[in-house]
């Protein structure tokens, strides 16, 4: 058998579904308290009666336990009752009851004191209802309309102070719009910049100080003009242009002081 292997044979859990019931099992010894750390009794619970029906199980799902995992599977399960959580002390119950609730009943919740519950909300209103929200004060707020808005409303969002908002904003932007990223003081909005301009603009960040831009502009600028980018001085960016150049540019890489890049130079010429 190798060492590798998980050792199961047919009929016997492998590795990954034991690891997975090991988890659960795990998962539920843990005691049930509720969000104040106080021990939870069925007794005590207004939805004991569900019980019987198995839309609730202490320790496993339960809308009083403060083990996040716990909530949503007792929502899971009883969708109906989500409308009544809504306005519950405990942020995880608002924030997954407004995951379960009407969309219609979760609007007063974009006010909501917690970013989680305010970012359920901009994931699941109207479009029209959560444009304002592209100024909330948290970056996972924002980034949650981020990944909604289209066109011009992205503007904002694009100088926003948090680079993972800028990011978020240049995957939607318009392609027109994403020549005032590049250049950006964050790498990876320059990376995802590159990844979508149009060639003319792209050729222009051929000169990016990261090399991991650069490798980005390497694989998405046109064969024919990468030669702007065949003596870059980092070898990951030579040798994805010794892949793609226009094989009319590429015997200069055939003397590359990489072995690997100079291989595939020689290579991609002895089938032209």
């Amino acid at each position: 058998m190798s060492a590798f292997s998980s050792g199961s044979t047919a009929g016997e859990p492998g590795f990954a579904e034991g690891f997975a019931a090991n988890a659960l099992a795990s998962e539920f010894a843990i005691e049930a308290l509720d969000w104040q750390g106080r021990p939870l009794r069925c007794q005590d619970c207004p939805h004991e009666d569900i019980k019987a029906e198995g839309r609730c199980d202490l320790g496993k799902a339960c809308v009083l336990d403060r083990r996040r995992k716990r909530i949503d599977r007792f929502f899971a399960n009883n969708a109906a009752l989500a409308a009544r959580y809504l306005d519950h002390p405990y942020f995880e119950v608002r924030a997954l009851a407004a995951r379960h609730a009407s969309v219609f009943l979760i609007a007063p919740l974009k006010d909501d004191p917690e970013p989680d519950v305010r970012m359920v909300c901009a994931e699941r209103l109207p479009l029209a209802r959560v444009r304002d929200m592209r100024f909330d004060p948290e970056p996972p707020v924002r980034i949650a309309v981020a990944d909604r808005l289209d066109g011009s409303d992205l503007v904002a969002l694009m100088s926003d102070v948090d680079y993972s908002v800028r990011m978020a904003a240049a995957r939607r932007a318009p392609v027109d719009a994403l020549v005032y990223l590049m250049h950006d003081p964050e790498v990876d909005v320059r990376r995802i910049v590159a990844a979508r301009l149009p060639q003319v603009p792209l050729a222009r960040m051929a000169s990016d100080a990261d090399p991991l831009v650069r490798l980005v502009v390497a694989e998405h600028l046109a064969a024919d003009r990468l030669v702007a980018l065949r003596d870059d001085p980092d070898m990951r960016v030579r040798f994805v242009v010794a892949e793609r150049i226009s094989p009319a540019f590429l015997a200069p890489l055939t003397n590359d002081a990489v072995p690997p890049i100079a291989e595939v130079a020689r290579a991609r010429l002895s089938t032209t």
